[in-house]
């Protein structure tokens, strides 16, 4: 990969249309290491390259005060501008090197040298990359010649929901905003830098079209930069309707909650305060960094930084993720109003291949040392095998650490105690996650999964006390096994109910119980889910283990997807038995339990072995260390195979069973 000097994105214009929020918008994690030559950070978003369009990557520090730093030049040029200050645009060279501190890469970008905006050895960083699509975002340049007002023609493609713009000079320019949220959007706007909100005649003309917007009253001759966001316009998803940006505003009530409703999860937010000139930052919440699910008790905190001051990133606990937009919580002013951008959640493609949505792990490293998924890890079990250990559940919605510091919450697979703090979390970013002092030097095996539409979601919620209750959830398919367990009571079960080959069976992850006997405390009918809820379901009356009132609850959902998983089950012959999922490579993950009597929840995976010989396998319902001198499961490229001296609990004649498989 080349890097000029005197430039920072190739090609231009754009590419044809993009159908998924994973291929125009990345919130990207990464430490900085002072490289003088330069380290690619692959953010999943292209940035460079003739055929790839031109953007946005606004970087900040996360551990120290450092200001915000949007790159964004058009070819020819290669400066930054800091949205917290007015200071004037600036070139991004250090002074002792003669290559800008970040360019584009055809993975993402590049950082340079030691700078602690954007590389300081040892400093955690957040970039978010902003490609420009119709319909989603677009960056245009202008000379501003004295009409008033001026006519500006965009590539939105779109009516934009949101315009940023300054002078690109090296004078001191305030950043002015539009938004469609504020009172008389063309005669308000805001200030970037300073959070100030003016009520005089503005400076945007009419109202923007699709195709253009107008400004006036501003230096005449001066060069100008606009960044356009769209707003509910579509565009995106297999049929090409799907939103994945928002620019919306809300009023808090009397106890500074609300709830705002997007149509999606969001990934990324941006809110403002906009009824008073003095109060309310810019403030900014990813879910990659953590911004964590709205039921989460206060002690989980977000990640918080502020497009308007250097601030360091601060930990409060502000709002809150839902499966349909996001939740203030009763944290913010009462009674005010707020301008929001929101994106939504991805990936929004349903995958094909398993390796990029599933990844086993089996190693004893020393602290800090980085396990590699290739994807960002949504929920891991994780397991001590050569001990009494049970198999804990962290997962991103909940809360993990994504920074040096152990944090984060867990619950454990054979325990019916509520959520706690947990050590067992470190550093999870784009690309897999760090041993934390809970696990270090420690034999262990992970299994991590990433949300996908048609393979895995999760979803968290707080019960009403109902007894039927159908929860939202965005996996896109019915759901065919859905793990449901209380977060805050600490006497639940973990409710499983799987829907196989049109059988429904009610099960406890926790226990060994067989089909029907663990129905006490409310059940999941997933035979009566559908493609965006899932049922939950009262067995006389009671509903303590799956919707008690104000208890918090998660639920972790499974489905077949082609090539990648497959929920189903099959009946036991005593013999050697092929069980078909339609892979081509064989399954790299076996989860069995036995319906029709009692039985264990077997794991294997191929971390630790899959072969024609010994194959390890743990019990999620159990605290017991590692099997590892049995030959149950064997190698089978549609699937896997159960052999002839494999126990009942897995293989009996006439034995009816569940089983997740992935490959």
């Amino acid at each position: 990969m080349s890097r000029s000097a005197n430039h920072f994105f190739t090609g231009a214009g754009a590419s044809g249309p993009a159908n998924y929020i994973e291929d125009v918008f990345s919130t990207f994690l990464y430490t900085g290491d002072s490289a003088v030559g330069g380290t690619e950070r692959v953010s999943g978003v292209p940035m460079s390259g003739v055929t790839l369009n031109p953007g946005m990557i606004w970087v900040k520090n996360r551990s120290s005060a450092a200001d915000n730093y949007i790159y964004s030049s058009p070819p020819g040029s290669s400066v930054y501008r800091s949205t917290n200050t007015n200071a004037g645009e600036l070139s991004s060279a250090t002074g002792i090197y003669s290559f800008p501190q970040i360019e584009a890469s055809t993975n993402g970008f590049y950082t340079f040298g030691d700078d602690i905006k954007t590389n300081q050895s040892g400093q955690n960083y957040v970039s978010w990359t902003f490609k420009e699509q119709s319909k989603f975002f677009d960056v245009v340049t202008f000379t501003y010649d004295g009409s008033t007002p001026q006519t500006i023609a965009h590539n939105l493609g779109s009516t934009p929901g949101c315009i940023l713009f300054r002078r690109r000079s090296s004078a001191t320019q305030s950043w002015y905003i539009y938004h469609r949220g504020l009172p008389t959007p063309t005669d308000n706007y805001l200030l970037f830098d300073t959070g100030a909100y003016s009520t005089f005649t503005g400076i945007f003309g009419t109202g923007p079209t699709s195709t253009n917007f107008q400004v006036k009253g501003l230096t005449t001759g001066e060069p100008y930069v606009a960044y356009l966001f769209a707003h509910n316009a579509g565009g995106f998803g297999l049929t090409g309707t799907d939103n994945v940006i928002s620019c919306g505003t809300f009023t808090t009530n009397v106890s500074g909650g609300a709830t705002v409703t997007l149509g999606y999860e969001p990934q990324w937010i941006l809110v403002k305060r906009t009824d008073s000139s003095t109060n309310g930052e810019w403030f900014l919440l990813d879910t990659m960094r953590g911004f964590v699910s709205a039921d989460s008790a206060p002690s989980i905190q977000d990640k918080i930084l502020y497009a308007n001051t250097s601030d360091a990133e601060v930990g409060t606990y502000s709002a809150g993720v839902t499966a349909t937009g996001f939740s203030t919580a009763n944290n913010f002013t009462a009674s005010a109003t707020y301008i929001y951008i929101a994106i939504r959640r991805g990936p929004m493609k349903v995958p094909t291949v398993g390796t990029t949505v599933f990844s086993p792990l089996a190693a004893t490293n020393a602290l800090g040392t980085k396990n590699t998924t290739n994807f960002p890890v949504d929920l891991q079990f994780a397991k001590y095998t050569a001990g009494v250990s049970g198999t804990y559940a962290a997962d991103r919605l909940r809360g993990v650490s994504t920074t040096t510091t152990t944090g984060g919450v867990h619950l454990i697979t054979s325990s019916t105690a509520a959520e706690t703090s947990t050590n067992a979390t470190r550093f999870w970013d784009n690309t897999g996650f760090q041993t934390s002092s809970g696990w270090a030097d420690t034999a262990m095996v992970y299994h991590n999964f990433r949300r996908a539409p048609g393979f895995f979601d999760e979803v968290c919620y707080t019960g009403d006390g109902t007894t039927s209750r159908n929860v939202t959830h965005n996996l896109t398919v019915q759901p065919e096994l859905v793990v449901v367990k209380s977060r805050s009571n600490g006497s639940t079960n973990w409710v499983t109910g799987v829907y196989a080959n049109a059988t429904q069976s009610n099960l406890w992850l926790n226990s060994t119980a067989a089909d029907g006997s663990a129905s006490s405390g409310g059940i999941i009918y997933t035979q009566f889910s559908n493609s965006s809820t899932f049922r939950l379901s009262a067995v006389g009356g009671i509903v303590t283990d799956i919707n008690t009132t104000s208890a918090t609850y998660v639920a972790y959902l499974f489905a077949t997807c082609a090539g990648v998983s497959k929920v189903g089950s099959y009946t036991g012959t005593a013999t050697t038995l092929q069980v078909d999922c339609g892979f081509t490579a064989g399954a790299r993950f076996v989860l069995i339990k036995r319906t029709d009597s009692t039985g264990d929840w077997y794991v294997w995976d191929t971390a630790r072995g899959i072969i024609a010989g010994n194959d390890p396998y743990s019990l999620l319902n159990s605290t017991a260390a590692q099997v590892t001198n049995t030959d149950y499961i064997d190698t089978y490229s549609p699937g896997f195979e159960l052999s002839s001296t494999a126990p009942a609990a897995i293989n009996a004649s006439g034995g009816t069973y569940i089983f997740l498989a992935i490959a």
